[in-house]
């Protein structure tokens, strides 16, 4: 092989490194050679980003957190409108017995 066979090495996105990160960790029985290879890596690399990018995945942002907030509060109005709708149908039913 010249000069000329050789092939640059491939620059991937940000993105394509956390996604593959994440694949790592849901690799369901897969084994690290073979999710390098489906993705067109080296293992190494796969383990270079699991160490770059797995701390910051696990650190929850400040828009996480916001939206957690804002769903618990919506889970919470929605129990309680639906304990309401329990009550009232139960209502409406012994009334028309």
């Amino acid at each position: 092989m010249n000069k000329a066979e050789k092939k640059a090495p491939r620059q991937h996105a940000e993105s394509f490194k956390r996604d593959a990160v994440r694949l790592m960790s849901n690799r369901e029985g897969k084994t690290v050679v073979q999710l390098a290879k489906d993705l067109g890596v080296t293992p190494s690399q796969l383990y270079e980003w699991q160490n770059k990018y797995a701390e910051a995945a696990q650190e929850p942002t400040e828009a996480m957190q916001a939206e957690l907030v804002r769903l618990r509060k919506e889970n919470q109005q929605l129990r309680e409108e639906r304990d309401v709708l329990k009550k009232a149908t139960a209502f409406f039913v012994k009334a028309s017995r």
